[in-house]
């Protein structure tokens, strides 16, 4: 994890990855991090899954997981990995904005149209808009989401975390969280997080109840 302190693997179509990066984004301005915001394909994760078993339109988001992402990888190979995460907030800020109405407005999310707008948005060239049905990105992004598993193990989603600390690298899955933590929260979350993953032992903490999702401002 050679020029960063945090690697962060995420997918744009999941809103937990979304909220949990602009928590970790905290983070890293109030301690100076590093981060590599690099990609999970849910799409590839999945694909050998019976969609029949996940909620009505999973499939679907997950398609359009994809379309982004091969975006991001497009951006991530030609603009660096910087840009790849500029990338991931613009997707972020139209898509899980505060003032919308998700489910009106996922239909358009990862069409050309929007595509373009998130790619003008981060200041790149909207002409890789284009880059979104290149299936030759695919294995790049396979590549990469089979790395991000291989630290965790296959039974998870996103996001994805790597770390250095204490001279060692670790990795987990979240936290899952429903709302990005105060400043004065952040960082103290972020070492209990740690302190946990660090422990060789220590495998999963974990609860299904959770409150609604709430969206930050970006």
């Amino acid at each position: 994890m050679p020029d960063a302190d945090i690697e962060f693997f995420w997918d744009p179509i999941c809103p937990f990855a979304w909220l949990t990066s602009r928590w970790v984004t905290d983070v890293a301005r109030q301690r100076d991090y590093a981060v590599d915001w690099r990609l999970i394909c849910l799409s590839i994760l999945n694909e050998d899954s019976d969609y029949e078993d996940f909620p009505e339109g999973y499939q679907d988001l997950h398609h359009k997981g994809r379309r982004m992402l091969r975006v991001a990888q497009a951006v991530r190979g030609e603009h660096g990995a910087t840009a790849a995460g500029e990338l991931y907030t613009a997707y972020g800020s139209t898509i899980w904005n505060p003032d919308a109405d998700v489910r009106s407005t996922m239909g358009e999310v990862a069409s050309d149209e929007h595509l373009k707008a998130a790619l003008e948005r981060a200041g790149l060239p909207d002409v890789l808009a284009d880059r979104a049905e290149d299936e030759s990105l695919d294995e790049a992004l396979r590549q990469s989401t089979m790395e991000a598993l291989s630290r965790t193990g296959r039974d998870v989603g996103t996001p994805i975390i790597s770390f250095h600390h204490n001279g060692g690298t670790t990795s987990f899955f979240g936290p899952v969280v429903s709302q990005v933590p105060p400043p004065e929260e952040a960082v103290r979350l972020w070492d209990a997080v740690v302190t946990l993953a660090e422990w060789p032992s220590f495998a999963e903490l974990k609860r299904s109840k959770r409150d609604d999702l709430v969206f930050p401002r970006v």
